[in-house]
């Protein structure tokens, strides 16, 4: 992309910016409107309320200006906004594309501010953005709107352009209709599941952010991908199999289908599976991981000690008197019986 023929413009040229309103948890009520605070994950949304007090519009940009600062978001509902972020109103006929070009160029910005330096609303508003223009020296909207639409979404893998479009074929794998009933389920531990190791190299800095291969740690979000890394080759770190998950210190719990490497102080621990492990098996055991979460934090973290003694319920089938194992049928056919199966 070719920006020596751009020109800068003021934000306050370009948007409307209006500071958010803080709203305590006490205070909050649960619902569905979105709650979108300083933070780098989940476009923003912290907490779903019913509060309507101080509402935002829908085709608008957040962006965190405290804590995650120059996280930036397109909203497409209303939504309330926190004190710590600025929302952006266009003075143009803002759509999806012209959106996610701003909120790209925007998320750039973060290494001009920190704790001390915050992008508040004053300065959010005298700060400039380098934009293409027309031959009035106005923003070339069209432009932007082209160069998202016809070069960046065209290159989106199939999936992906599913997400972008909303375009999900619903229609599940399977006609299965199983309903849940845990009432005759088993209790199995991880233990008993998978062989899990607790990672323990790190990552040189030198082979971070040049290369194809996911590096994983822990954090709620980008299924545990923080970069993308070179082969390790004389490093530390243990680079894993495809068709493992990776459970962190907090909890979460991530298939992973490709290889990859974790590092050590993330503290990430390794399930590597003692049965024929599958997408859609892995589908439903994260998703039972993923309910222990309120049982951990930073003070109390997943080592592979106890991620091992971690009992999950699960459909069961009986093999010899009294003893039991995992109905690994069942809960494939359980998934593939879901709606969006296919796009899984």
């Amino acid at each position: 992309m070719e920006t020596k023929n751009w020109k800068w413009f003021r934000y306050d040229e370009i948007f409307d910016i209006k500071k958010g309103k803080r709203l305590t948890k006490a205070n909050m009520v649960n619902g569905d409107i979105p709650y979108i605070g300083a933070t780098d994950s989940n476009n923003g949304i912290t907490a779903r309320i019913s509060n309507n007090e101080n509402l935002h519009s829908a085709n608008t940009i957040t962006v965190s200006y405290n804590g995650s600062i120059a996280e930036a978001y397109y909203q497409t509902k209303m939504f309330w906004a926190t004190d710590d972020v600025n929302v952006l109103y266009p003075k143009f006929a803002m759509n999806v594309y012209s959106a996610m070009f701003f909120t790209t160029i925007i998320n750039k910005e973060k290494y001009r501010f920190n704790y001390g330096r915050k992008w508040d609303k004053d300065l959010m508003e005298v700060s400039t953005i380098k934009l293409p223009i027309d031959k009035n020296n106005n923003p070339d909207w069209q432009w932007i709107e082209n160069y998202v639409k016809e070069i960046l979404v065209s290159k989106l893998s199939p999936k992906v352009k599913q997400v972008w479009k909303k375009n999900f074929d619903k229609t599940p794998l399977s006609s299965n209709n199983l309903q849940l009933n845990t009432k005759e389920w088993k209790w199995f531990k991880i233990g008993d599941l998978f062989n899990v190791e607790l990672t323990k190299g790190d990552i040189k800095a030198d082979r971070i952010d040049y290369g194809p291969i996911p590096l994983i740690s822990s954090g709620e979000s980008n299924n545990g991908i923080v970069k993308y890394i070179l082969e390790e080759g004389d490093g530390k770190a243990e680079k894993f199999s495809a068709n493992n998950i990776t459970l962190d210190m907090f909890c979460h719990a991530y298939y992973h289908p490709y290889e990859f490497y974790a590092v050590g102080h993330g503290r990430v621990n390794i399930l590597k599976p003692k049965f024929k492990l599958n997408k859609y098996l892995a589908v439903f055991i994260c998703s039972l991981i993923d309910k222990e979460l309120y049982r951990f934090s930073y003070g109390r973290a997943i080592y592979s000690n106890v991620a091992k003694n971690i009992k999950l319920k699960l459909p069961a089938i009986q093999i010899a008197n009294g003893e039991y194992e995992p109905d690994w049928q069942w809960m494939e056919d359980y998934i593939k019986g879901l709606p969006y199966s296919r796009n899984i």
